[in-house]
């Protein structure tokens, strides 16, 4: 990820002030933990994501559960935290929810940091102050403010109905903490993307995973591993909306696409007799023919010849490495 300055941090003038806050900002940052993960190079995610991960992750119960973006622990077989104060930690993975982007890691030590409380992200409103920290105290923060709510599709299957997006944009997002008026934890960082209002002006901006999506599944995540609802249709493919063509601009090898003959540069006109001109619709279509397994009915064009073809969805974790026991 990129730096910002020569020490890696944000500039002066675009960090928080502690004195401009009602709670303790200083101790609310000092939840918010480096986060470094190493995954083996034959894992399936490696070549996509790499074999090593930096991020942040954040501490949401005084027991050591820190919470994530998940694709930074996904298949990770080593995971080591650091405090602000350099202390170093081993980790361990307890979950990885593809259907959120939450992703768990429990300290395997005792942290002694302040744990950030829960916020409601569904009450936030758009031009409400925030504070977006990653790891490294205020150096690390930025002071900033929500700027939207709005869906959000992920090219690599992925869509979230609501998402926060953030302004300005932090460099170092990656499991992030968006921290609401009352410190309080309102998301987790997912991406930084270029945004566009409606003037013609592209903004830089980060868009958060909502916490409200935590609480419903939290509990199974720590009993089961995952959330306790059917696996989704799964492809295997990275797609594009443009204008109003889906184009596959990615095909996962040894994935449920490629088995079938799909290629990168194909074309989506429909699933079964549903026409899809957008991701969110392509999506929907897919996980709207039922469990993980289903044979999903694709009209494709491939350099102007159009024919069908019926792929059989895989469970997408039944592709990935499990994290060791500790």
């Amino acid at each position: 990820m990129p730096r910002t300055d020569e020490d890696g941090m944000v500039p002066l003038s675009m960090r928080p002030q502690p004195a401009d806050y009602e709670y303790d900002l200083t101790a609310a940052l000092r939840g918010v933990v480096l986060l470094r993960a190493r995954v083996p190079e034959d894992a399936f995610t490696a070549g996509t994501l790499g074999t090593e991960r930096v991020g942040n992750a954040v501490l949401i119960n005084d027991s050591g559960l820190l919470l994530t973006i998940g694709y930074l622990v996904t298949e990770a077989n080593e995971v080591w935290i650091t405090t602000a104060e350099g202390r170093v930690l081993p980790g361990h993975v307890m979950s990885y929810d593809h259907v959120t982007g939450f992703g768990l890691v429990q300290a395997l030590g005792k942290l002694d940091l302040p744990s950030l409380p829960l916020g409601a992200s569904g009450k936030v409103r758009v031009g409400e102050d925030i504070v977006f920290a990653a790891a490294g105290g205020l150096p690390a923060s930025l002071a900033g403010r929500i700027v939207s709510r709005q869906p959000f599709e992920g090219y690599w299957e992925y869509l979230l109905d609501e998402a926060l997006y953030t302004a300005p944009a932090h460099p170092l997002w990656g499991g992030g903490a968006l921290i609401g008026p009352a410190g309080e934890l309102l998301g987790i960082g997912s991406i930084q993307l270029g945004h566009d209002p409606g003037d013609g002006r592209v903004r830089v901006l980060n868009m958060s995973v909502p916490i409200d999506l935590l609480p419903p599944i939290l509990d199974d995540m720590l009993r089961l591993g995952q959330p306790n609802r059917p696996p989704r249709p799964w492809l295997g493919v990275s797609a594009t909306a443009d204008e109003g063509r889906i184009l596959l601009v990615g095909v996962s090898k040894g994935g449920p696409a490629f088995r079938a003959g799909l290629r990168k540069g194909d074309e989506i006109l429909a699933v079964g007799k549903t026409p899809v001109a957008d991701l969110a619709g392509f999506f929907r279509a897919i996980w709207g023919l039922g469990e993980a397994g289903v044979d999903v009915p694709l009209l494709v064009d491939r350099e102007g010849d159009r024919f069908d073809l019926a792929v059989t969805s895989g469970d997408r974790r039944r592709f990935l490495k499990a994290a060791p026991l500790h």
